[in-house]
Parts: structure tokens; sequence; C-alpha cells
């Protein structure tokens, strides 16, 4: 009896162990390629948003700031270095896309929220709490979940299959209350309260991101499958898709400026982080329905793991600028700023509600 227990338990261990292997082999080659290019990119882009935001306070001491419409930062050196660092993140972040799911690839961008405050902490002054730094842990904790849990990424033989994803009529239907809720942002909101309200501009970058992933896949893809020897750029779909591609990039790039111009780098970073994960996510399992390849163990791992990401951002949020007086970044989510005399941002209600102190 204690021997066939025995023999029962080994084989047990055995099968377990057999299981786990697979499991962890079962991450394709695609899936680490694109997992390689995802940590690269998010490298690359939150070493940028300190760049381009050294460049933009350079360029909006001598003309006019981006956040009140002005482009001098166009003639800014140091803005370009920032700019030509995150375009080496987004094409690694576009080469990660096609070989692994949006699921797998956007979450990564934590590690982009953890290198742009560790580096706002150093360079830019802008004081990291102590769980602020929890909540970066909390970031790589949720990241170290997805990618253990991330889906295969879907067989696609053709762009035109990426377009009859495209066109279907739940991913026409979320296209359709994206672009509606874009304009009344841009043409309603913007003017009155971009200044004040972190959340119009974050809502527009947001917005046109999750279509713009979408696009990036799929123009992704066409690349992929026409070096490999299958030619997509004679379909018209293909160069559809890039036209897309370059009108979201010009329109996240021109309302993330002023929301880095307008508030705080630790601020805008985790909230735009939060908000484009979770509408890229959306996106992707309306267009390429990644949840279908998975059961409902890895469904749940996964929700659970966003929880965790946003409450690691949660806290960099409302940790990021506190200081010895106890004074929070919880007014910088619709407040504007006020300069102090190092030059950094303060969050204040109105103009009037805070005098400057006298010289």
């Amino acid at each position: 009896m204690e021997a066939t227990t025995s023999t029962s338990t080994g084989e047990d261990g055995s099968s377990m162990l057999r299981r786990w292997v697979v499991s962890y082999t079962g991450m394709s080659t695609d899936n680490i390629k694109g997992l390689i290019l995802a940590l690269s990119s998010s490298i690359f882009i939150g070493a940028s948003f300190i760049v381009k935001k050294k460049g933009l306070k350079k360029a909006g001491a001598s003309g006019v700031r981006a956040g009140v419409g002005g482009y001098s930062y166009l003639y800014e050196p140091l803005w370009w270095v920032g700019m030509i660092t995150m375009i080496v993140g987004e094409v690694a972040n576009f080469a990660a896309y096609a070989f692994a799911p949006a699921i797998l690839v956007t979450p990564l961008g934590a590690l982009s929220i953890i290198i742009s405050a560790v580096l706002a902490h150093i360079i830019l002054r802008e004081k990291l709490h102590i769980f602020g730094i929890l909540g970066c842990a909390l970031c790589v904790v949720r990241s170290t979940t997805i990618v253990l849990h991330a889906p295969q990424e879907r067989q696609i033989e053709s762009v035109a299959e990426v377009w009859d994803l495209a066109t279907e009529p739940g991913f026409l239907l979320y296209a359709g209350i994206v672009l509606a809720a874009v304009i009344v942002l841009i043409y309603n909101f913007v003017p009155q309260y971009g200044q004040t309200h972190i959340m119009v501009y974050i809502g527009v970058c947001s917005l046109v991101g999750s279509i713009s992933v979408m696009s990036v896949k799929a123009l992704g893809i066409a690349l992929k499958l026409t070096f490999s020897g299958m030619n997509q750029l004679i379909y018209p779909q293909t160069w559809i898709f890039t036209l897309i591609v370059g009108t979201c990039v010009i329109t996240q790039m021109n309302y993330l400026n002023k929301a880095l111009d307008t508030f705080n780098t630790a601020v805008v970073s985790p909230i735009y982080y939060t908000m484009f994960t979770s509408l890229t996510i959306l996106a992707s399992v309306i267009m390429f329905k990644d949840w279908d390849r998975q059961n409902p163990t890895q469904i749940v791992t996964e929700m659970c793991g966003f929880v965790t990401i946003l409450s690691g951002t949660f806290l960099l949020h409302k940790t990021k600028d506190m200081a010895a007086d106890g004074l929070t970044t919880s007014l910088s989510f619709r407040l504007p700023k006020y300069s102090d005399e190092n030059g950094e941002g303060i969050p204040l209600r109105s103009q009037d509600s805070f005098r400057a102190p006298s010289p």
C-alpha cells in the first residue's frame, strides 16, 4: 500500500512537472521576441519623457509654452533628442506588436513608468516618495503576471484578414464611439478645461492611442509577412492602416506634449499609461478576440494583474510629489501649475487661490 501510494505520488509529481514545463515553454518564439522588444521599448520611452520635458522647459523659458499652444520646442535640440529616443522606443514597440498580442505588449509599458519616475526624481527633482517606490514594485509584479499568462499570438495569413477583423460590427462600433469622444473633447473641452483638467489631454491621447495600436499591429503584421516572402504592400488595406497610424501618432504627440508641458511628468506618465493600456486591451479583445484563446483562469489572473498595476500607478500619482509640509499631488488631476523657485510646477486650484511668495 505504501509503495503504491509512493508510486502514485511520484506519478502525480512527474505529471505536475511536465505540465509546468509545457506551461513555461508554451511561450512561443514570437512571444519571446515580442517580450524583448517591448522591454527595450519601455527603457527608451521612459527616458524620452524626461528628455522631452527638459526640452519643453528650456523652450518655454524663451518662447511660447506648448501648454498654451506654442511650438517653440520644435527649435529646441534637447526636445528633438527626446523625440528621437521616443521614436526608437516606438519602433521597438511597433516591432513587438508584430510578434506578440497586444495584451502582452501593452501592459509592459508599466516599466516605462518606473524608468520615468526614477529619472524624474533624479533629474527633474520631482520627488519620489517611499509609497511611489511601492507603486513601482507593484507595476513590476503585475507585468510578470501578464507575461506568464499571455495568450499565443493569433495566426494571421494576410493584411486582408486583419481588415476583416477591423470591419466587424463590434470593432466598428468601438471605433465610432472613440472618434465621437475625441471630437467632443477636442472641440468642447480642450479650449475650456485643457489647462486645468489633466484628463482632457490624456483622454484624447489614450482614445486615439487605442486605435493607433490596432493599426500599428495590422501594419506590423503586414511588414512581417512581406519580409517573410508574402508581399502585403500590394493590398490597399496596408496603406489605409499606414494612413491611420500616421494620423493617430501626430494627434497623440500633439496632446501629449501639451499634457507634459502643463502638468507634472510623474502625474502624466501613470495616468496616461493606465488609460492607454485599459483602452488598448479593450480594443484588442474586441478586434483580435484575444480572450477566445485563453481559459477562465488565465483571464481572471490577467484581470487581477491589471488591478495590481492600477494600484501601483495610483500610488505613484498620489505620492510622487509629497512634500515635507504634507502637500500631495491630489490636485494635479484638474488644476493648473504655478512655478516655484526651482521652476517645478505646483498644482493650484486657481490663479487666485494662492499668491506667489514675495521676492
